[in-house]
């Protein structure tokens, strides 16, 4: 295995692909949503939102299938989950105009699915604990791909409910011509690509780091590869918060969530078959993520806007998190 400082180049480097990759994303998929008339909130929900999660599902399926690590790739998509949930909407705040306005569709039908989403995922969880479980120490089972596409048959009715939307929005389009269309549509694949490929490293460096210090991997998951894959979702609703959008902002971290936890988590157990999870690990993580939630509802519900103070007390809980995970990785606490 490489020595610490190759490591944390390698990561490095990683992200600045992600990162390169994310701002063609964001070019691409905007463009590509005015031309097929696509509502504000859609973009955000559906086409920004699935663009800007390749990360996170190239990084379920790098760990899981050439590493072995599923708890890694889980560790990725909780940790980015919470980034999302608590830093994005804070600096979307904090950068924009005064306050930002969240909206009844985002508050009511946008977040309440995610809610419904992140209760599927643990309780996906708990049945593989339940009916399938598994030697080792704590309480551990296996994700069966049964278990997993009930996962991504959740998602399909989330798809079906934005159709429905879309069917019914009369929305003007910016049309672009063939070369025009195709030449987003290439931006589009190769920012993705680009973010594969920077995905791959960050997962090499995390399972290099946690082996070079002596802790699990995932919790290399849950902080820097975590940050580093919700840097699409960062550009995507920071611009969007800074442009008057709330919509799409809001929409674009909600709508991203649920594809991360409906599809990017159980998209490793379908390619690879039964995969062992650790019910004991999963229950901190989640159970953050779920208080994560119902704070950023609470205050996307109060007044229907998100204050620099709201933002500032949210940006606190989540160093509250890395602290948390900080004291994990150095063994004063041992809760995952």
């Amino acid at each position: 295995m490489a020595g610490i400082a190759t490591l944390a180049a390698i990561g490095l480097v990683g992200t600045i692909v992600v990162w390169g990759g994310s701002s063609a994303l964001e070019r691409a998929s905007g463009r590509l949503a005015k031309h097929y008339g696509l509502p504000r909130l859609i973009q955000g929900a559906i086409l920004a939102a699935v663009g800007s999660s390749a990360p996170e599902i190239a990084s379920t399926i790098i760990s899981t299938i050439r590493y072995g690590e599923f708890e890694l790739g889980v560790g990725v998509i909780v940790g980015s989950a919470v980034f999302n949930i608590l830093v994005i909407p804070a600096l979307s705040a904090l950068l924009s105009d005064g306050t930002l306005d969240t909206g009844r569709d985002v508050v009511y039908k946008e977040a309440q699915f995610y809610m419904l989403s992140v209760a599927a995922l643990f309780l996906v969880f708990a049945l593989a604990v339940i009916y399938y479980p598994t030697p080792g120490d704590g309480l551990q089972g296996n994700i069966t791909r049964p278990l997993a596409l009930s996962l991504l048959a959740l998602y399909g009715l989330y798809i079906f409910i934005q159709y429905l939307e879309v069917s019914d929005a009369d929305v003007g389009r910016v049309s672009l011509d063939r070369r025009g269309l195709l030449l987003e549509w290439v931006l589009l694949l190769g920012g993705i690509g680009l973010i594969i490929a920077g995905i791959e490293g960050l997962v090499f460096a995390a399972v290099g780091l946690g082996d070079a210090f002596g802790t699990p991997s995932f919790l290399w998951g849950l902080t820097v590869v975590a940050a580093a894959t919700s840097l699409p979702d960062a550009l995507i609703s920071v611009a969007a918060a800074r442009i008057n959008e709330p919509a799409v902002s809001l929409g674009n971290v909600l709508g991203s969530n649920v594809f991360d936890l409906l599809v990017a988590v159980p998209a490793g157990v379908v390619l690879a078959g039964a995969t062992p999870v650790s019910f004991t690990a999963a229950v901190p993580m989640m159970a953050f993520l779920v208080v994560s939630t119902i704070i950023l509802f609470t205050i996307a519900r109060t007044g229907m806007t998100i204050t620099d103070r709201e933002a500032r007390g949210m940006l606190l809980l989540y160093g509250g998190f890395v602290g948390w995970l900080l004291l994990e990785s150095v063994g004063v606490l041992a809760t995952l």
